[in-house]
């Protein structure tokens, strides 16, 4: 059966609600039509046939996965819970995308490049992982692009909101706690925030349901404009929030920072397709920053 949309309003059946970039999107999608949001408390996705009575149930137009194992370091042990998130829950959804007719939405990495580049990657650049979540990200892309005709795959890249588990919340814990810290500063990305991935998909969703949506399947970089070291990120966030001038910041190299998984040292993606196909245009990352601390140090201050 497919899936007709003629008052233009989405059915979306949405995972990993409450994750930094599954609560964005909730809040954004909201005036685009019905949502199904749920999170591990609600739905296990790690059982097949239970999420497939759920989403037939509810019958979706748009499916858009963004629960994923995200413990780079833990991945390279905890291999079947790592595999199952992010391979097999994407390429079930994926299947029940297609079984309905409906668009798959899906979130990728910049992990899945070696980080052994002298330009931003763009989506043909051929992925070769250097760590096992890496690997299972490129897993559950090709679980996706194997099962479902019409998707979208975002790829994206040192994400951040104000809420979770991210690099500015760990930052500010820190420098409250901490007068000196030593943050790596010879691997490089784009640091994007959760809001703006949420938004640029609502954009692209928009364009899909409104024109010739199978012509504009396909894998999309969406990343923040600029790039950063993690120690360059560092910075930023200790000046910008104000309070920690005391905090020295020593930059080291990946070597002298050891983590059970090796990370790609050039993670700068290219969004020139989606600027080109969506329209998408995407922000300096410090500028993003500045207004996700703001958001931080506003919930704190009315706490």
């Amino acid at each position: 059966m497919i899936v007709t949309l003629s008052d233009r309003r989405m059915k979306i059946f949405l995972t990993g609600a409450y994750g930094q970039v599954g609560w964005e999107l909730n809040r954004t999608l909201l005036p685009y039509g019905e949502i199904y949001a749920c999170d591990r408390d609600t739905l296990d996705l790690l059982d097949a046939s239970e999420v497939r009575r759920v989403v037939r149930d509810f019958g979706p137009s748009v499916i858009i996965n963004s629960a994923a194992y995200t413990a780079v370091d833990r991945a390279e042990s905890d291999r079947d819970l790592c595999d199952g998130l992010n391979i097999s829950v994407p390429g079930v959804l994926a299947e029940e995308a297609e079984r309905l007719g409906a668009w798959m939405v899906h979130f990728s990495s910049d992990y899945v490049f070696n980080g052994k580049n002298d330009r931003p990657w763009t989506e043909d650049d051929a992925p070769e992982p250097v760590n096992y979540y890496g690997r299972s990200k490129l897993g559950g892309d090709i679980a996706v692009m194997k099962n479902a005709s019409r998707y979208i795959i975002f790829r994206t890249s040192w994400v951040y909101a104000a809420r979770g588990s991210n690099f500015i919340l760990s930052m500010l814990r820190l420098f409250a706690q901490k007068d000196e810290l030593r943050i790596v500063d010879d691997q490089i990305g784009a640091p994007t925030w959760a809001r703006y991935i949420a938004q640029s998909v609502a954009m692209a969703l928009r364009q899909v349901f409104d024109g010739d949506g199978a012509s504009l399947s396909g894998v999309y970089n969406l990343v923040a404009a600029g790039r950063a070291s993690w120690y360059n990120f560092a910075r930023a966030i200790r000046d910008y929030a104000g309070g920690f001038a005391g905090v020295n910041l020593a930059p080291v190299s990946s070597d002298e920072y050891q983590t059970a998984a090796a990370r790609p040292k050039w993670s700068v993606l290219s969004t020139e397709k989606i600027q080109r196909v969506f329209g998408v245009y995407p922000p300096y990352w410090m500028d993003s920053m500045k207004l996700c601390i703001d958001e931080i140090i506003e919930r704190q201050r009315t706490k």
